[in-house]
């Protein structure tokens, strides 16, 4: 997989989640076997650009390159500033997000409301790319709704115009992120353009990516929230896609290890009081469908305190490894909150 002059060590793509892919995730998935990690958002406004939470979003220290930096809003000359202000600071791929669904986000015309102006969507792309001297990528949807898929007119504008790659989750804006991914919609797309496409939306297994890439031809695979709490889905999907063959489920020593790690990570890039707060959808997510995790997910968010939350961890981890138990899937369970998957101890 090649964007730019980047060549990236696989085809395993970590999707922009706000909230989520702040640095300290893009780096433990980096480590779990990820090609790439989009940045979470940030706002073209260059009013913002002091702001605490767009200074931490922009903080790419010590992470492993190439930096690739989502920028979004509506307003090209803006975009085209907010491009140069990131690659300043670090970026070295600037990604577009013309696919975001948020209703904060569309109201102002930004995100995937912009599908539903072509001419302004070719102004941004326009601007951005001749603004920076890095590669630009872009992320759309399908369309505004189901009316209205013009994923394949959007392609085509963004190659003519000097995108490097497009990503592309499988659903209109409309949709959200209910019912199926339209891989058909995906595989059109990938038939249109030469530049790599990168496939998104409802890719939570090894089995699911490798489908993916095989029905849609695409390029790569972005995965979003199938990696919150399993970061190591990353290389059991290389594993399957080399070899036909799982890896072994990681043992509750490692996920407690791997855990722990990324919460330390994470109180040392937000503070103490918002990297406890930050902490706490990641413990649920790591621990959720975990035998006994309910009680222990429900008590993680009443704790005010980073020592309350590593002892409250410490003691649910050591009555899970005094039975020595091992971490296994059961995808026979539907847990949209999940991704389908359900987490048991055997």
């Amino acid at each position: 997989m090649q964007i730019g002059s980047h060549i990236l060590k696989n085809n395993l793509i970590v999707a922009p989640m706000a909230g989520v892919t702040d640095r300290p995730f893009r780096q433990l998935c980096k480590k779990m076997g990820a090609g790439l990690a989009v940045s979470e958002m940030v706002t073209s406004n260059s009013l913002l650009y002091g702001s605490e939470k767009t200074l931490r979003r922009a903080n790419h220290e010590g992470e492993v390159d190439p930096i690739s930096v989502q920028i979004a809003g509506s307003d090209p000359q803006m975009m085209a500033e907010a491009a140069r202000h990131n690659v300043d600071n670090g970026a070295q791929i600037i990604d577009i997000n013309m696919g975001c669904p948020a209703k904060k986000i569309c109201n102002v015309m930004a995100g995937s409301a912009l599908l539903k102006d072509e001419p302004l969507v070719a102004q941004i792309l326009r601007a951005v790319v001749n603004a920076v001297d890095v590669p630009v990528t872009l992320k759309i949807r399908t369309g505004w709704d189901k009316n209205n898929r013009n994923a394949v007119q959007i392609a085509k504008m963004a190659e003519d115009l000097g995108v490097q790659a497009l990503a592309m989750h499988g659903r209109t804006r409309a949709c959200l992120y209910t019912g199926d991914a339209e891989y058909d919609t995906i595989a059109a797309v990938k038939q249109a353009i030469k530049i790599p496409l990168i496939a998104n939306g409802d890719i939570t297994t090894p089995e699911k990516a490798k489908f993916v890439l095989d029905y849609t031809g695409a390029d790569a695979v972005m995965i979003g929230r199938a990696a919150q709490g399993r970061p190591w889905i990353f290389r059991e999907i290389e594993h399957f896609i080399k070899t036909g063959e799982h890896l072994p489920p990681p043992e509750v020593t490692e996920i407690r290890t791997v855990m722990l790690a990324h919460l330390h990570d994470l109180y040392d890039f937000y503070g103490e009081l918002t990297g406890m707060r930050m902490a706490r959808k990641h413990i649920s997510w790591y621990t959720k469908g975990l035998k006994d995790s309910a009680n222990f997910r429900h008590n993680m968010n009443t704790l005010q305190t980073i020592d309350l939350q590593l002892a409250a961890i410490d003691e649910f981890f050591d009555h899970l490894q005094s039975r020595d138990h091992r971490l296994q899937y059961d995808d026979s369970t539907d847990d949209t909150n999940s991704n389908n998957l359900v987490l048991k101890v055997a």
